[in-house]
């Protein structure tokens, strides 16, 4: 089974349980915290990639505990014809999945690692980075 990412949002009442323990121990899943924030308020969100014969068991418990689950439903891409590998996407991409390639000095994206955050797209001077829904 291969991983879905989801995000979860929840509020203050929920951040200090410990669900991401649960669904490892109850549920058996595959975590990969892809992203998490949690503001001053303890509200927060998280990105997440889940695997796991217990996906569906593990989605509904979320749920009950109060947790806001969607499917992370957009993507980034990086438009080839357009990239003049400027390299701006680089240093501010906050999980690494836009990078400079040695020696040929070609910006490249690895979709796998992007959390899409979209920051990428609001920085690109020539708009080759944009957004799939």
């Amino acid at each position: 089974m291969s991983p879905k990412k989801i995000i979860l949002r929840f509020d203050k009442d929920i951040s200090d349980k410990p669900i991401i323990y649960r669904l490892a121990k109850d549920y058996d899943l595959v975590i990969n915290i892809i992203k998490a924030n949690v503001n001053p308020n303890k509200e927060g969100t998280m990105v997440l990639e889940l695997t796991g014969e217990k996906y569906d068991q593990g989605l509904e418990f979320l749920k009950n505990q109060g947790v806001r689950v969607q499917p992370l439903a957009e993507e980034v891409f990086r438009n080839e014809e357009k990239c003049t590998s400027c390299g701006a996407c680089t240093g501010i991409c906050p999980s690494g999945a836009l990078y400079i390639e040695r020696p040929s000095m070609e910006v490249k994206f690895d979709s796998d690692n992007c959390i899409v955050c979209q920051i990428c797209v609001k920085v690109c001077p020539v708009k080759a980075m944009e957004v799939r829904f």
